[in-house]
């Protein structure tokens, strides 16, 4: 079992320009003098102890409110986000369309993000509607009706999904992840365990505002990609896969993603930050998918091929990318081949996939030149290409 489970992923990743709203407001104080004349000092010395008594009671007073306020703020963000998190049903069909019944393979959450012209658009995980044949919602009234799949994204692992708009009865509103700290109460709403345990919340707080962590996109147990979150103690359980983590305003600061599932770790959750979530939503609506350079390769790294005597490389080359299976443009134009060991891009060594997506998605943009530097039978050579789109 790798240190982040995949069996928690169902029950069975300045806005300018953009459409997106998140805090930003500044609160101004101001001061006032009041100037009092001589005369009145006696009787404001006179009266200066019992102003004392009373303004003890009354901070007594407000401080046994501070506690009530807490609790009431907890129950209105409740109120408030809620009726935006939805169930995300994913089903497969025993054959064709027609052949059988659906089989429900995982249950999941949701945020309603947008309404308008009679739809509503929905975020989630993308693992939560991967490989499906059928797409529902249940809305927090218990409507359950037929979604779309917009677009997904691995690596991020975000999805939009659009349903009918008229029984949505709230959308989503959105805080600012990036000035998070620790200590901030965090409230995390989904479906743990499925549909039985629909819109429930569990509280805690934010533990680390900045996380970055390791995952295996392959699901292989070689970590592949990294991703950044925002890790949470409020109890994350199976199902709650693409509900909200909010905050006390009842604003949408993260969408829940994943967590540590080892015997004797609690208390350990993810979520992806609202912040870089929106612009991913913003590319999946518009093209379906996110776009992002792309060299036409698959390969594994050297340390785990297994015919590596095969390759005839020097001695001295101990880490390298090697080129499986069919070679896709823009590679193949540049004469690469299945058996061709990267050792560098750009002049920079590259040993796993995990550095080339890095470099690649990090430092480059469709349409750059890339600087590819193999070994082929021993001999070293570089070819340039132009990057594609993926």
């Amino acid at each position: 079992m790798s240190l982040f489970d995949d069996d928690f992923y169902s029950a069975s990743r300045t806005f300018g320009g953009s459409r997106w709203k998140i805090d930003g407001r500044r609160i101004y104080g101001r001061t006032a003098t009041r100037h009092f004349d001589i005369r009145t000092i006696a009787a404001v010395v006179a009266i200066a102890s019992g102003v004392a008594l009373l303004v003890g009671w009354t901070l007594g007073l407000r401080s046994a409110g501070s506690v009530l306020s807490t609790e009431e703020r907890i129950v209105r963000a409740v109120e408030r986000v809620m009726p935006a998190v939805v169930s995300v049903v994913s089903s497969v069909t025993g054959g064709g369309a027609s052949e059988g019944p659906s089989f429900a393979i995982g249950v999941g959450s949701g945020v309603v993000f947008e309404k308008a012209g009679g739809r509503a658009r929905i975020i989630t995980n993308q693992h939560v509607v991967q490989n499906a044949s059928k797409v529902e919602v249940v809305l927090d009234d218990g409507t359950r009706q037929p979604a779309t799949v917009l677009g997904g994204d691995v690596f991020t692992d975000l999805a939009v999904l659009e349903t009918d708009g008229k029984n949505v009865r709230r959308v989503a509103e959105f805080g600012d992840s990036r000035n998070l700290r620790p200590g901030e109460t965090a409230i995390a709403v989904g479906s743990p365990l499925g549909l039985g345990l629909s819109q429930s919340i569990t509280i805690g707080v934010i533990s680390g505002p900045q996380r970055r962590i390791p995952v295996s996109l392959d699901a292989d147990g070689r970590y592949d990609w990294e991703m950044d979150v925002i890790q949470t103690d409020a109890a994350i359980n199976v199902g709650n896969s693409g509900g909200a983590l909010a905050n006390l305003d009842g604003k949408v600061i993260g969408i829940n993603s994943m967590k540590i599932a080892e015997t004797g770790v609690e208390g350990l959750g993810f979520a992806l930050p609202i912040h870089q979530v929106l612009p991913v939503v913003e590319e999946l609506v518009r093209h379906g998918k996110v776009l992002r350079p792309k060299i036409g390769i698959r390969a594994v790294e050297l340390d785990v091929y297994e015919n590596r005597s095969a390759l005839g490389l020097p001695e001295s080359v101990r880490e390298g990318l090697v080129v499986i299976g069919e070679v896709e443009e823009p590679a193949a134009s540049a004469g690469l081949k299945a058996g061709d060991v990267i050792v560098e891009l750009d002049g920079r060594p590259v040993g796993s996939m995990l550095e080339l997506r890095q470099y690649l998605y990090g430092r480059k943009k469709i349409g750059d030149k890339l600087e590819i530097t193999f070994y082929r039978n021993g001999k070293k050579e570089t070819v340039t290409i132009r990057l594609g789109e993926y």
